[in-house]
């Protein structure tokens, strides 16, 4: 064993006097495929040499100790893993693929075997602490690139929720009425998300199925009991329909961006609407049913009016006020034609007479008034 330590520190000898050229020798190899690697060996030479000290040294205890012999880790390894870690989150913030820089290191593993190999062989090393050495280079490299891919997806994961949170902030900006366009471009800028000229509100249910339909330009929507995306720019509407069929979901209208906050009453509106079953379709778009919304805004506003104008109906049994009242309905809506009236209700015209006659006997001029008609329409055709 002592023979080996003394062999071992040769060896690591020899080759630290060779470390200046290895590393040459990387970034030569390097500048062809990897020339910002190449770059960062350059610009950062004197710290890397001082790390490839630390794996000099670390190969050499793991070849002569063995790599399943649980040899002791150095006190200064958790700073190379540290170094490398962030080495692989500038990756991540550079825009880099983790791929390249993982494929960098096995080159530079490459070119660091051969020095040690041609050491190695120069002293005559027995066949076994050789193939410790090829097995260690290469272990420890992984070691390396594990920790700089923990740091890569470390980055990555505090870019999302970083993200996340700007996103969040704009959203509030946008749907907030006291927020300016200044403090709103700022925000967008922050959260990466290009600012577009329209938007409209997207509220469902199920956040997460709508969320997995739409693209990374939307922008997800969870304040307070709302919770859809904010939908950059929907002109094709029929896209925009495939994409969410199937979905319980409200698309509000198209505004100008900084009209936002305001299409965010009537899309609440519009969804509680299509839960109830009063609108129906998956997606509904807004605005296809303004006429209903505007009717039901307000529902005991609506309740008042349908007890006025349903009034002269009091007192009637149940069934018969039931019956006259959707006579009434398909009589308002086909505007007195008796016949279209009778295959709504699968009844026979005569019926329809007779029912338009006793309607007339209880509400008397009002049948024949614009005003009155328009106000049992209001009460009537929406409910």
């Amino acid at each position: 064993m002592a023979q080996d330590l003394l062999v071992a520190e040769r060896l690591e000898a020899r080759i630290a006097e060779r470390l200046p050229q290895l590393l040459l020798d990387v970034r030569d190899r390097l500048l062809t495929g990897w020339p910002d690697y190449a770059a960062f060996l350059d610009e950062d030479l004197e710290e890397i040499r001082d790390g490839a000290g630390l794996f000099l040294h670390r190969l050499m205890v793991l070849a002569t100790s063995g790599l399943n012999d649980g040899a002791r880790p150095l006190e200064d390894e958790q700073a190379v893993q540290v170094v490398f870690q962030q080495i692989g989150g500038r990756q991540w913030e550079l825009g880099h693929d983790l791929t390249r820089l993982l494929t960098a290191y096995q080159v530079g593993a490459r070119v660091a075997w051969r020095h040690v190999a041609e050491c190695a062989s120069a002293m005559d090393l027995p066949g076994d602490l050789i193939a410790g050495l090829a097995e260690s280079v290469f272990d420890f490299v992984n070691h390396l690139s594990q920790a700089s891919t923990q740091g890569y997806v470390q980055a990555q994961r505090a870019d999302a929720r970083a993200r996340d949170r700007q996103r969040a902030d704009l959203v509030d900006l946008l749907l907030s009425e006291r927020s300016t366009m200044s403090a709103v471009r700022a925000a967008a800028d922050r959260a990466r998300w290009r600012l577009p000229a329209r938007v409209a509100l997207l509220l469902g249910d199920d956040e997460g199925e709508l969320l997995s339909r739409l693209d990374a330009s939307t922008l997800p929507v969870r304040q307070g009991d709302l919770a859809g995306a904010i939908i950059a720019d929907p002109i094709d509407r029929e896209r925009l329909a495939r994409t969410l069929r199937g979905v319980r979901c409200v698309i509000g209208l198209t505004v100008p961006v900084e009209l936002a906050a305001r299409s965010v009453e009537l899309a609440q509106i519009a969804f509680g609407l299509a839960r109830d079953g009063v609108l129906g379709g998956c997606p509904v778009f807004v605005d296809d049913h303004l006429d209903t919304i505007i009717v039901h805004r307000d529902d005991r506003l609506l309740a008042f009016l349908r007890d006025q104008v349903l009034a002269p109906l009091e007192g009637l049994p149940v069934g018969a006020r039931e019956r006259l009242t959707d006579t009434l309905v398909w009589w308002l809506r086909h505007q007195g034609d008796r016949t279209a009236v009778a295959q709504e209700l699968h009844v026979h015209p005569q019926t329809v007479s007779y029912r338009v006659n006793r309607l007339r006997e209880l509400f008397g001029d009002a049948l024949d008034s614009p005003r009155e008609r328009s106000r049992l329409l209001l009460a009537l055709n929406w409910s």
